[in-house]
């Protein structure tokens, strides 16, 4: 049995820049169903503009968290997010048509998707298992989003990603099986558009897909005139904060003393963060709980010795916390990873 796992830390937040198409999409959807008055509502919560975003390639990551999240209570339907995700056309992925240009199949798009969470945007950390012709895509919950709200962005995400694969191929995808964190609820129209056997009652988000369809090959014919695009990634104040939280990892600077370190007070930082809709204790947890899944996925280190390093008062209340993050404990990881040897 062949057993290849990987963990992409792609989560994106705050002032991290997104691809500006995604919100588009979403705001053309609320408009045709729900009219304009909808529309320029979310707009003046996010301060921006539907003609601006027009001329836009990039918008801010918590922007476009924020639409989500207004979509999804807006509308209180579970499955608006396979709803929007289901009307991305490849035709309006903007600078992204140019590197998808590049690539010969459709598991070689899905690599650059699953590999440059900077220009495809993110809300989430993933765990890539590859096993018997399958690869698996799980979805982790290191931020600690609302489970309906996650739920929603990885419904859109499924739906985006199954919609724009059918379109590069040129014929239809299916996915294998899709694990939702959700009690038992209609999910046709997300099975409709992806084919999938719609499991409910999960500890985790997770899509799979058969080989076969990544060997697909690339068969949409390219606008020559729109390939050439190349997006303008603006400085991000939260990514600074994360690297240098990163390198100082296990002894994270408080805020008080992070606040010295970037020469303002803590009142200024504070601020700072909040405009990027976010706070200094949520990045800490960040850093902290990709550096414990990455610390256990290697297999270097006895959990014990990883709960010590993160902190933890007890192991059991890390185990507690590695479950929330991966859908299973710790051990269930390593058990894989012995039985793949």
């Amino acid at each position: 049995m062949k057993y290849v796992q990987s963990y992409k830390r792609n989560m994106l937040v705050g002032d991290q820049s997104y691809p500006a198409y995604q919100l588009r999409n979403l705001l053309n959807y609320l408009k045709v169903h729900y009219g304009d008055e909808v529309v320029d509502n979310l707009c003046s919560q996010i301060g921006l503009g539907a003609s601006e975003l027009e001329h836009l390639q990039l918008i801010y990551v918590w922007q476009a968290d924020f639409a989500m999240e207004f979509l999804q209570q807006y509308t209180q339907d579970p499955e608006i997010g396979a709803k929007v995700g289901s009307q991305y056309l490849v035709k309006d992925l903007d600078f992204l048509l140019t590197f998808f240009n590049q690539c010969k199949t459709i598991g070689e798009c899905l690599q650059f998707v699953l590999s440059h969470p900077e220009r495809v945007g993110s809300f989430t950390d993933t765990l890539v298992t590859n096993e018997d012709g399958e690869l698996r895509i799980r979805w982790l919950n290191t931020g600690r989003i609302n489970r309906e709200r996650y739920s929603c962005q990885f419904q859109h995400s499924v739906c985006g990603l199954v919609k724009i694969g059918c379109g590069l191929a040129g014929q239809t995808i299916r996915f294998g099986r899709i694990s939702l964190a959700e009690e038992e609820r209609d999910a046709s129209f997300l099975a409709s558009v992806t084919g999938a056997d719609v499991q409910f009652g999960s500890e985790f988000n997770e899509w799979s897909i058969e080989h076969k369809y990544l060997s697909l090959p690339v068969t949409y014919d390219f606008d020559q005139n729109l390939i050439n695009t190349v997006s303008n990634q603006q400085p991000s104040y939260i990514e600074h904060l994360l690297d240098q939280l990163r390198s100082s990892f296990p002894d994270c600077p408080n805020m008080e003393q992070m606040a010295e370190i970037q020469n303002m007070s803590s009142r200024t930082l504070r601020r700072k963060i909040s405009q990027a809709g976010s706070s200094y204790q949520k990045l800490v947890d960040q850093v902290r709980s990709q550096a414990a899944i990455g610390l256990i996925l290697s297999e270097e280190h006895k959990v014990e010795d990883i709960a010590e390093v993160m902190g933890f008062g007890d192991v059991s209340h890390f185990r507690q916390s590695f479950k929330h993050w991966l859908g299973h404990p710790p051990g269930h990881f390593l058990r894989l990873n012995e039985k793949a040897k």
